[in-house]
């Protein structure tokens, strides 16, 4: 279920902290307006009523587009909280009125979002009906940060980097395959000798987003000549797929494929292991709970070996 926060122009006393991350995440005051339904004179004024509050200069505002200023960088993270915290208020208070099951934020990567999450919640709102899900798509860094700040109530990670406020579940091994054009000269062979990469153009996932294949070839002791980089998992294998280069990516994320690549196990059989991290100070709700246990027994179930 897809959560839609209204906000009234004359009422900033809440609306102000999201409009402010709103903007930042956006850098554009018209984009958070559009996502948060309200005007952009209204995401402006409710940023400026935050200003005046703190007393500082948040953000700079220009024809481009916005960015914090060194002021707004060093509170970002406590106004995050503090949205986070309210939001928990708003939730406890929506369970009192009508005894609803409690939301579950979710952070996932794009594999683990493609792939796992629908077929997950399927299958438990079968059980648990009442339950509602806010669901956020970031990279690593993203949902650390997330979990970090709470704001989040599970966050799908490659164990073992979570933060150590959380606590952190073992979910499922996934093998990192190369991923070449179909005519690649070693497209023939059973699986694809890492030490190759420093002779080949390498397509990579932005820094934040690049942990795996990284791990891969630092662990071969193998040096990879990025040539092209991108934040999109689809863009990489649009790339590879026009003769661009080659990468390396886990194996989840390709999972039905149908471009025109050719994907090959890894000499060293590297691989990441997924994991789900729950902050401490949210480990009270009781429905978030109830999907670990639950998403635990459908990986389980899914990926026993009668289901291969």
């Amino acid at each position: 279920m897809k959560l839609i926060h209204l906000y009234k122009e004359d009422d900033m006393s809440d609306a102000k902290y999201a409009m402010f991350i709103k903007a930042v995440d956006k850098k554009s005051l018209a984009l958070a307006a559009q996502e948060l339904c309200c005007t952009p004179s209204a995401v402006s004024h409710g940023i400026s009523a935050l200003e005046t509050e703190l007393g500082l200069r948040l953000m700079k505002r220009s024809r481009g587009g916005v960015e914090l200023t060194a002021e707004g960088e060093h509170v970002i993270g406590a106004v995050r909280g503090v949205l986070a915290a309210m939001e928990r208020v708003q939730q406890a208070a929506e369970e009192a009125r009508q005894g609803l099951g409690r939301i579950v934020r979710i952070g996932a990567f794009t594999s683990v979002a493609v792939h796992w999450l629908p077929g997950m919640i399927k299958s438990f709102e079968q059980a648990c009906p009442q339950a509602q899900f806010k669901l956020l798509n970031g990279d690593y860094h993203d949902i650390n940060t997330w979990l970090e700040e709470g704001s989040i109530d599970i966050g799908f990670v490659t164990m073992p980097d979570y933060p150590k406020n959380c606590r952190g579940i073992a979910l499922k091994e996934d093998r990192l395959l190369a991923v070449l054009p179909k005519e690649h000269p070693l497209a023939g062979n059973s699986s694809f000798p890492v030490a190759a990469v420093e002779n080949e153009s390498f397509i990579s996932i932005m820094e934040n987003s690049a942990n795996d294949a990284r791990r891969a070839l630092d662990m071969a002791g193998v040096k990879a000549h990025v040539k092209y980089t991108t934040k999109d998992d689809y863009a990489v294998i649009a790339m590879v797929e026009q003769g661009l280069g080659i990468s390396i990516m886990p194996e989840l994320l390709l999972g039905g494929l149908t471009h025109n690549v050719k994907l090959m196990p890894l000499d060293n059989r590297a691989s990441r292991i997924i994991g789900a991290a729950v902050p401490e100070k949210n480990s009270d709700n009781a429905t978030a709970q109830k999907f670990i246990a639950h998403m635990q027994r459908w990986i389980a179930a899914r990926y026993a070996p009668h289901a291969e």
